[in-house]
C-alpha cells in the first residue's frame, strides 16, 4: 500500500514509518519539524519506498505533487504531544488539531483511503475513573494550560467521527497513553522520561 504519514519526524511517527516500510508499504512522510527532528528519519534516507516532504499540514499541500497519485492510507500523527511542546506552541497545537486534521481527512476522502489518527489519554482530562474505559467521557478543563492539547485532540476525534458518519470515510481512532522508547526526547516532560532522567541524575 501507499500511505501518507503526517508527523513523520516525531517520536512515534518515525516508528510508524519504520513499521510500514518493514511491512513492505510505500510511505510519503510529512512533517514541518515544529517538534519533530530530521535525525528521527535520517536512517531512511535513500530508502526506495520512502519519500519525505517538509509540509505544515495546516497549510495547503505543496504544489510539487507530494501527495499526488493514489493513496491507500492516511495516518495523521501530527501534533506537539509533550507538555513542554504544547505549552510552548499552544496556537500551533490548536491549529494542527483542527485545520490540520481537517486537511488530512479531506485527503483521505479525496483518495478514498483509510484514515487513522492518533489521539491521547488527555481526552479524559484529569480523570475521576481509573483505568478509563472508552465509554468514560472525561473530566476536562478546557481553559486550563493543558486545554490547548486536550481540546485539540477532542476536536480531532469529533472531526474524524463526522467524516466517518457524513462522508463514509473508513476511519480508525487510537488513544495513546504514556508511550516511551527510542527517540523520545530526554526533556520531553512526560512521566516515563521524567522518571528516567531524574533517576539518571541521582
Amino acid at each position: 500500500m501507499r500511505i501518507a504519514v503526517s508527523g513523520a519526524a516525531g517520536f512515534v511517527g518515525s516508528h510508524m514509518c519504520d513499521r510500514l516500510l518493514a511491512e513492505g508499504h510505500t510511505v510519503v512522510a510529512l512533517d514541518n519539524f515544529l517538534t519533530g527532528s530530521p535525525r528521527n528519519l535520517a536512517h531512511l534516507e535513500g530508502h526506495t519506498r520512502f519519500r519525505f516532504v517538509e509540509q505544515d499540514i495546516t497549510l495547503p499541500f505543496a504544489a510539487d505533487g507530494a501527495v499526488d497519485g493514489p493513496l491507500d492510507g492516511v495516518v495523521n500523527m501530527a501534533s506537539p504531544a509533550s507538555p513542554k511542546d504544547y505549552l510552548e506552541h499552544p496556537i500551533e497545537t490548536l491549529d494542527v488539531g483542527s485545520t490540520g486534521t481537517r486537511r488530512m481527512l479531506e485527503l483521505a476522502l479525496e483518495k478514498d483511503a483509510r484514515f487513522l489518527i492518533t489521539s491521547t489519554s488527555e481526552c479524559y482530562g484529569d480523570p475521576l475513573v481509573h483505568p478509563q474505559p472508552e465509554s468514560y467521557w472525561g473530566n476536562v478543563n478546557p481553559i486550563g494550560p493543558r486545554g490547548v492539547y486536550d481540546e485539540a485532540k477532542r476536536f480531532s476525534e469529533a472531526a474524524v467521527m463526522a467524516y466517518h458518519r457524513y462522508h463514509d470515510v473508513d476511519t480508525r481512532l487510537v488513544r495513546i497513553f504514556n508511550t516511551y522508547g527510542p527517540r523520545l526526547q530526554p526533556n520531553d516532560g512526560r512521566v516515563i522520561s521524567n522518571l528516567m532522567i531524574q533517576a539518571l541524575r541521582g
